[in-house]
């Protein structure tokens, strides 16, 4: 059904979803929309729980559990230490054993590419959204540069998905928005630049993307303006 579907088409499916077989379904469409090897959503719960969904290698995954690999994962260690997309290269793969570690995750088909956007939720909620290929580096960089945004709004819809298979889920404003959200918003409403937003917050105009990204998928806005609108309209911001 979500064959060569577009990435909007398949989003609605996604929040359609009300098993994990959905959320399966989206993530395999995805992949093949992108043309990449492969696409994970996982998160940890609230409970501790770990779930997800991709096309990882099952070999693969089993062999990653039953060694305890998250423990030197640079993937998991660096996002977790992070609140914006991370590129791999940027990461540390210098010691001996995450060396090895990357070594075996190659034989198992994984490619040294990857782009990871690490997301918070409530009640100590951890996920992280990956995207892992096999290319050259300028190929991988026009990839990312190209996609970066609609990838930040997928991370985001799986996780809002994530979030409904909570085990002890809580009624709540699933549109609130976040402190550095609020101050983000406030201040592009003001007039502020994204340049001088940024600066005035002490974060980078990557973390900001972010932000206003996240921000707009939970106002349902079709761009930043329209974001801000949302927000002011809602009482969510004052200025």
């Amino acid at each position: 059904m979500l064959k060569n579907a577009t990435v909007e088409a398949i989003l609605e499916e996604l929040e359609q979803a009300d098993t994990l077989d959905g959320m399966q379904a989206a993530i395999d469409a995805l992949r093949v929309h992108f043309g990449v090897d492969f696409m994970v959503y996982h998160w940890v719960d609230s409970a501790g729980d770990q779930r997800g969904c991709g096309n990882y290698p099952l070999e693969w995954a089993a062999r990653y559990i039953e060694m305890n690999y998250q423990r030197i994962d640079p993937v998991i260690v660096g996002c977790f230490q992070r609140f914006h997309p991370v590129d791999w290269k940027s990461l540390d793969w210098s010691a001996k054993a995450v060396k090895a570690f990357q070594a075996e995750a190659m034989t198992y088909g994984l490619g040294t590419q990857g782009f990871s956007i690490p997301i918070r939720g409530p009640n100590g909620q951890f996920a992280l959204f990956t995207v892992n290929h096999t290319c050259d580096d300028e190929t991988w960089a026009a990839f990312t540069e190209k996609n970066r945004r609609e990838l930040i709004l997928i991370a985001h819809f799986f996780n809002e998905k994530a979030l409904e298979f909570e085990p002890d889920k809580v009624a709540s404003d699933p549109h609130a928005l976040s402190p550095r959200e609020v101050d983000a918003m406030t201040l592009l409403a003001i007039g502020y630049s994204r340049a001088q937003v940024a600066d005035t917050l002490s974060i980078s105009e990557h973390t900001l993307r972010v932000y206003i990204e996240s921000a707009r998928f939970k106002l349902g806005a079709l761009n930043t303006t329209h974001a801000v609108a949302r927000a002011l309209s809602r009482g969510l911001i004052v200025v």
